[in-house]
């Protein structure tokens, strides 16, 4: 019987009427991918960046989250085509690639999710999850349809190249991180400071004007609402090892007399 897949990224932000709430997922357990999947959030982040997931672990992420009104997105730990099409074929319909710098960058991850002749993804979906074995019907031909892409710009040179980056065709959004923004910038760890969020916004208005979707990591609420406020489609407002990190420690410092513990930034 044929199957019919979920609905892109790129198809939830089109029919969105407001920005779009995510968390990440970088525990690399599948038991707290599907509690994040199940919290009522817009979207997950599954991370291979930052995170100790590899592609098995992505594949049971994949499967605990399936059964919940969620839509979750791979971040590959590198642009690279062997582990896009690997990841692909685990059945990852949305795709995020770090440190995208120049329009170069932004073509050559529009190449690894695509099948020759647009791109270079080598074709196994008959063996892999992605096409479910060969049960979705002509998931070749319509495969573009199937994947979105969300590009990240991180850096100075992104942000200079913003322009570009979200001109180029196949790239479905774009996603800024203040944090490698922030060091590239000479201000490790001060995301929140005026002249990177004066750069993350600079971007914001340049992939806005390309038409097509910008979204942004701030756990700071604040910071948070802010970047809605200038036209974020999507924002990244949590994460579950901050979470557990920074709730364990607040049940340590009630119950724990040990002085004046401080308190840590959530991210």
């Amino acid at each position: 019987m044929p199957l019919r897949l979920n609905q892109t990224f790129r198809d939830a932000l089109a029919g969105a009427d407001r920005s779009l709430a995510g968390i990440w997922v970088c525990s690399g357990s599948p038991l707290v991918a599907e509690i994040c999947a199940g919290a009522g959030l817009d979207w997950v982040l599954i991370d291979m960046e930052h995170s100790p997931n590899g592609l098995e672990s992505v594949l049971t992420q994949l499967q605990a989250v399936a059964a919940y009104p969620v839509t979750p997105v791979v971040r590959v730990p590198i642009g690279d085509v062997v582990t896009i099409k690997q990841v692909l074929d685990l059945g990852a319909q949305n795709i995020l690639v770090p440190m995208v710098s120049s329009k170069a960058d932004a073509e050559a991850a529009v190449a690894a999710v695509r099948y020759p002749p647009r791109g270079t993804r080598g074709v196994g979906s008959a063996l892999a999850r992605s096409a479910r074995w060969n049960r979705v019907d002509a998931y070749l031909q319509d495969a573009a349809d199937h994947v979105s892409l969300f590009v990240q710009i991180e850096t100075t040179a992104g942000v200079e190249a913003a322009t570009e980056i979200a001109a180029v065709d196949g790239v479905d959004g774009v996603f800024v991180g203040p944090s490698d923004l922030a060091a590239s910038m000479g201000l490790l760890g001060r995301q929140t400071h005026p002249d990177v969020v004066a750069a993350a916004l600079s971007a914001f208005d340049a992939v806005r004007a390309a038409g097509k979707p910008v979204g942004v990591n701030a756990f700071d609420p604040v910071a948070a609402d802010a970047y809605v406020q200038a036209g974020a489609s999507f924002v990244l407002v949590g994460a579950d090892v901050a979470l557990l990190a920074r709730g364990s420690e607040a049940l340590a410092a009630r119950y724990i007399p040990t002085g004046d513990r401080g308190e840590r930034a959530s991210y």
